[in-house]
């Protein structure tokens, strides 16, 4: 397994144990499709670990959202997804958007492209970093 990898598994569960109890936690239905995939076992136990977040709503001004940071950040297709995970904690209000996604989402670059977007819109930008930000 890479070293990198390893020590975000390490600190991912860290987190999960110390961080997170601390937060009303959040889940976009894009996310609830991504955990429900792969092993059905780990699927189940993921799924398991997540059935207290509430779900996020998609509304249509979401959808409008997401398309303007795709088309701003340049992102690639494969990864639009990553446009509505923002749009999803933007529009809904969140403190935080936590990822490890470093290239499309926990990005200073990404962040002031959305930062700027949302000033134009009236929109809150949550904090976005990645799971070791938040316990620092």
């Amino acid at each position: 397994m890479d070293a990198l990898i390893a020590a975000r598994q390490k600190i991912t569960d860290e987190w999960w144990k110390t961080v997170l109890p601390q937060y009303e936690a959040f889940i976009s239905p894009i996310v609830l499709d991504e955990v429900k995939r792969g092993d059905f076992k780990a699927a189940q136990l993921r799924l398991k670990t997540i059935a207290s977040f509430a779900v996020l709503e998609v509304f249509s001004e979401v959808h409008d959202l997401a398309d303007t940071y795709f088309s701003e950040i340049k992102i690639p297709e494969k990864a639009r997804a990553d446009a509505y995970h923002l749009a999803l904690a933007a529009w809904h209000g969140l403190d935080f958007l936590i990822s490890w996604n470093c290239k499309h989402i926990a990005s200073g670059r990404v962040e002031m492209i959305i930062k700027e977007i949302n000033s134009q819109r009236g929109i809150k930008t949550p904090i976005i970093c990645t799971p070791e930000q938040l316990m620092l």
